[in-house]
């Protein structure tokens, strides 16, 4: 007597809806079981003995409630590209970092959440920086967005190689690395279950790789941004420098404005407040701060359109 699971591997999170389990028993199977993990999975089939049927209700039970707690579903994650370097090594792309953020990454999608990310290149050249050194700032731009390249590339490999399947879409065509931004498909590669890098900022000069996150972020419909950093949310001023600066839990789009902290530039700050995103700025070091926060817990500071 075997019972089979159909549409996709126990492993993965992503439990959407119920739909029957099917027994190859001469009698009616005793355990009512049910269990669909996404839409574009390949049907596959496990048998197991009538004695493990227990234990693997358990195992779906428990994934499904670990779906249900999460509350962002599908999220863009801002990394800046300076969080990758190592200063006292001189490294652009120091690996023991690099790991750590994609192990960061891999959690959160192994509960289920379609992860989007946007990587700075500021750990290997920024534009703004160059234009201040004679180098022209159409120039910089574009050197700046090969190094977010070079960076979503690097995390790519990391991912790829502790298991999780992703896929780097560029905004400046090279396809000899990477693949050509297209909305749909992206779309396609969160069906899935794919990790997507969003790569060379906007495609154009004069827009920084914040712009390039709230716009992807605006096109592929994520619930929020998270823009990950070296502090812990959104002070009055900076705390490195000012003793006195006090953290905002919360606060309005139009608050940050006014007060000109730096959330993220304006542009990219005005795309999200239009288009209804929320973002949380958080310590991407904090190690469980990532999970936390698709899990809806008060982390870092939220900036949304309501009230504190």
């Amino acid at each position: 007597m075997t019972y089979t699971l159909t549409n996709h591997q126990l492993s993965s999170a992503r439990v959407n809806a119920l739909t029957p389990v099917s027994c190859h028993c001469p009698t009616h199977c005793p355990y009512p079981m049910g269990i669909y993990f996404g839409k574009s999975a390949p049907a596959q089939e496990l048998h197991l003995p009538p004695l493990q049927s227990p234990r693997i209700y358990d195992i779906i039970r428990g994934v499904k409630e670990s779906a249900e707690r999460i509350k962002y579903r599908r999220i863009l994650l801002k990394l800046s590209g300076e969080v990758l370097g190592n200063r006292e090594t001189g490294e652009c792309i120091d690996p023991e970092k690099l790991a750590f953020m994609a192990e960061r990454v891999k959690k959160i999608h192994s509960l289920g959440v379609e992860v989007g990310i946007v990587l700075g290149g500021g750990n290997i050249f920024r534009g703004l920086a160059g234009a201040g050194k004679g180098v022209n700032r159409v120039t910089g731009d574009s050197m700046g967005m090969l190094a977010t390249i070079i960076n979503a590339l690097a995390m790519m490999n990391a991912l790829e190689t502790i298991g999780v399947s992703t896929r780097v879409m560029t905004a400046v065509p090279l396809p000899s690395f990477a693949e050509p931004f297209i909305q749909r498909k992206a779309l396609t590669h969160f069906e899935k279950g794919r990790v997507v890098i969003f790569a060379g900022g906007t495609g154009n000069p004069y827009f920084s790789t914040d712009s390039a996150a709230a716009l992807r972020a605006s096109e592929i419909g994520a619930e929020v941004l998270l823009k990950a950093t070296k502090v812990d949310g959104v002070y009055t001023a900076d705390p490195k420098k000012d003793k006195t600066a006090t953290k905002y839990e919360s606060l309005r789009y139009e608050t940050a404005l006014e007060k000109r902290l730096k959330v993220m530039d304006s542009a990219a700050f005005a795309l999200c407040m239009e288009n209804g995103i929320p973002i949380v700025v958080f310590d991407f070091f904090d190690g469980d701060a990532l999970e936390r926060v698709v899990r809806g817990e008060s982390v870092g500071t939220l900036v949304s359109d309501r009230d504190a």
